[in-house]
């Protein structure tokens, strides 16, 4: 990518730990950065420690999982920074119990944050990246959406959504130079994963044939890679990162 002319990258769920790496290394390839959030407490401190470490990403307010507020913010990220070029579906939450045990509203809270979020943010984007012929569109997924995990139904479902999404917009947009696919993380190193009790975090890392948690910025390292013009010829592709937890 020339430097000059930098594209801009909508990161969302940018303030969680997977999002935090993925804009500093989005911002250290030369992109615009704009990052979404809901919770303004946080983004406010999120967005002072990164301009202390040198990064100056914007933050725009949105809640993705409702689409006309998706749009609103959509809307006001082109009005202040300009077209979005590359969107990471990145938001997600985590809402566990066996399916015998789930409410209803912790099913539909997962499946509109982490699967129908997709569909409204790559809906409110999609036409200009046809009409400029060029797009990057890159769903985080999970291991889980993948396999399956004991007591995660309403998650491992929409993770494993967000991939049949990818394959399908794939073959539509592959002719005006969009390109989309999904990254598959397994277990990471997040602030999240860390505050487990010592015992669980062992179990995990005993699962996992390297012996290590995954790092915030290897996740983020292969979301520049897809994000960049060189991987135009990548598509519908489903990405695994998970030390060889889940191999097939």
């Amino acid at each position: 990518m020339d430097k000059n002319n930098k594209r801009i990258a909508l990161v969302t769920g940018a303030t969680g730990g997977l999002g935090t790496a993925m804009c500093k290394k989005l911002f250290d390839e030369g992109y615009t950065v704009a990052g979404n959030y809901r919770n303004k407490a946080k983004a406010d401190e999120w967005k002072a420690k990164l301009k202390a470490e040198g990064y100056d990403a914007l933050l725009f307010e949105g809640d993705v999982s409702d689409f006309d507020s998706t749009g609103k913010m959509v809307e006001q990220i082109e009005k202040e920074a300009g077209t979005i070029d590359i969107l990471v579906n990145n938001a997600g939450i985590t809402k566990d119990s066996r399916l015998i045990n789930m409410k209803k509203e912790d099913w539909y809270a997962v499946i509109n944050t982490n699967l129908n979020s997709v569909f409204n943010c790559t809906k409110h984007v999609i036409q200009g990246m046809i009409d400029r012929n060029f797009g990057r569109i890159i769903n985080i997924s999970s291991v889980n959406g993948q396999r399956g995990q004991f007591g995660q139904t309403n998650y491992s479902a929409a993770k494993a959504g967000m991939h049949g999404f990818t394959k399908s917009l794939s073959m539509e947009v592959a002719k005006y130079g969009i390109t989309v696919n999904t990254i598959s993380p397994g277990y990471i190193a997040t602030d999240m994963v860390m505050a487990v009790p010592e015992k669980v975090l062992n179990q995990i890392v005993a699962q996992v044939p390297m012996g290590r948690l995954g790092g915030t910025h290897e996740v983020a390292h292969l979301v520049c890679f897809l994000a960049s013009d060189e991987t135009s010829f990548i598509t519908g592709a489903n990405y695994s990162i998970n030390g060889g937890q889940h191999v097939y």
